[in-house]
């Protein structure tokens, strides 16, 4: 049975955007799907995340595919440079590392994006990464998708017009990404 993450990012939580249409089409093709809730803006650190994640880290194998969205990417950065083993795939939605020069969001996002990655590591822990990014969104640069994308040796698959992949780009489906995960099952 494959395990699939999708982990959201600062101000988010489980019940939002696209990710519980995401959540009952991978239920139907028999995944196990968990959707954690982690503190945000509140007590938003990368320890508390952890701490949050420990359970879930037995769920973690060669079947396991995760996708993050926003914060989302990093923290899961910071779990694969951590893996014994490694992991299916990896899809990353308006994701970024380092600060994104907005100071309410670098503040609670620092100790997940500024901070040295164990690149080599996170690749070895993780074959296959896919990097979505729209060519508008108010929050994320497309640039630091591409700088992602770079670290990572993968091309950004740009959506026109999604915004930051969210509900207030009215992004309660998200077909080209489910389309992309049917690929890995």
């Amino acid at each position: 049975m494959t395990n699939v993450f999708i982990i959201h990012g600062a101000y988010g939580d489980p019940e939002e955007n696209w990710f519980p249409w995401l959540k009952s089409q991978l239920e139907k093709l028999n995944c196990r799907v968990f959707v954690p809730q982690f503190p945000s803006p509140k007590k938003q650190t990368l320890d508390n995340w952890f701490k949050i994640f420990k359970p879930y880290q037995q769920y973690l194998n060669r079947d396991t595919i995760i996708i993050g969205h926003s914060l989302g990417p990093a923290f899961l950065l910071s779990i694969l440079e951590k893996l014994n083993q490694p992991i299916k795939a990896a899809f990353f939605i308006s994701g970024f590392v380092g600060l994104l020069g907005n100071k309410d969001f670098d503040k609670i996002n620092k100790t997940f994006v500024d901070k040295e990655f164990h690149w080599q590591k996170i690749k070895q822990n993780c074959p296959k990464f896919l990097i979505f990014h729209s060519d508008n969104d108010p929050y994320v640069p497309l640039e630091k998708a591409e700088q992602l994308a770079k670290i990572l040796g993968v091309e950004v698959i740009i959506v026109k017009n999604a915004g930051h992949f969210n509900e207030e780009a009215r992004y309660n489906k998200f077909a080209l990404l489910l389309k992309k995960i049917k690929d890995e099952l």
